[in-house]
């Protein structure tokens, strides 16, 4: 088992091989079987975009309630292990969460027809679409402010001090603006399936 837990890889195949185990002994017990249709097809899809909205979120959260508040208390000598290994790293999971959730959400409302009218913020859909347009902008921001300024900020780019100190406050501020977006956006996606509005 540990061999399994050392590799990040091999954990993640691990989880998906116990997910199937789980769905096998589940339905063999209640006596349901899944039905591999359209429902199953926007449920997966569903799982998917909640899971990668988990990675998005949960790094956006990262970034804002851990990594920005504890780098005034790390030793300078200590500080290129967060900008040249951790950061880089956690900002490609982070891009690429943004993207992988925008995708799965609009192929998600599209496979249940309310794509248009989410986006057109038509009741009953305007929770979702308010939730999916803040999501559209929280990830351009990821994509088009906060990468770009992160890149010279963490010295990907080689950019003169004053421009690195200045691209590191504007990633930080829209990392914040997307953070407090965060709060309202996850509401919103919630609120629509769930009686929350």
């Amino acid at each position: 088992m540990s061999q399994i837990l050392q590799s990040l890889y091999k954990t993640l195949f691990a989880g998906l091989v116990l997910l199937i185990l789980v769905i096998v002994i589940a339905s063999t017990v209640s006596g349901q079987t899944i039905q591999f249709g359209h429902a199953w097809g926007t449920f997966v899809m569903r799982w998917l975009h909640v899971v990668s909205g988990t990675m998005w979120i949960g790094l956006l959260w990262y970034f804002n309630f851990v990594q920005i508040p504890s780098m005034a208390s790390i030793p300078d000598e200590q500080k290129p292990a967060i900008s040249k290994v951790i950061a880089p790293t956690a900002l490609f999971w982070f891009r690429y969460g943004a993207l992988a959730t925008v995708i799965t959400g609009l192929l998600l409302a599209w496979m249940q027809k309310y794509l248009f009218l989410a986006l057109t913020l038509q009741i009953p859909f305007s929770a979702i679409g308010i939730g999916m347009w803040i999501a559209l902008i929280m990830a351009f921001n990821v994509w088009f402010i906060i990468w770009p300024n992160q890149k010279k900020a963490l010295g990907l780019v080689v950019v003169e001090p004053a421009e690195k100190a200045k691209a590191a406050r504007v990633a930080m501020l829209t990392s914040r603006i997307n953070t407090l977006l965060s709060i309202t956006m996850l509401y919103m996606m919630v609120a629509q399936q769930n009686g929350g509005l």
